[in-house]
């Protein structure tokens, strides 16, 4: 059994950063693709960014490219999401989830999912 936990959420001003974490313990690691959804209020489930086991990184939104900064620590079964100069329309719960079959912008692909941090950007 896989588990994924968040961590890192919260309220933060326009402009300001946060670093939100993605622990996983169960299976191994390194052999999942992992990657960021977000959802906010009234709004489908969207990918923000993901990293393959192979450390190749894709971003889905161009509103966050160049804004937010998707990592992973094999050693440390962690995945990051760095986002800097945050947006009002960044407010979302934020998920991480892991994929056995690699990179999809698709939900239904991921097999395992956290249960979500939320982060609020203040205008």
């Amino acid at each position: 059994q896989v588990q994924l936990v968040e961590s890192g959420g919260g309220l933060v001003q326009a402009g300001g950063s946060l670093r939100l974490s993605c622990a996983v313990s169960g299976r191994t690691f390194g052999a999942y693709a992992m990657a960021w959804f977000r959802q906010a209020p009234g709004k489908e489930r969207e990918i923000v960014a993901a990293i393959s086991w192979r450390n190749i990184t894709t971003y889905f939104i161009g509103s966050v490219k160049g804004r937010f900064t998707i990592s992973r620590d094999n050693a440390k079964n962690t995945v990051y999401l760095q986002m800097n100069s945050l947006k009002p329309e960044d407010t979302a719960v934020y998920y991480c989830a892991a994929a056995s079959r690699g990179v999809s912008s698709e939900p239904r692909v991921y097999d395992y999912w956290g249960q979500g941090t939320q982060v609020t950007v203040s205008s």
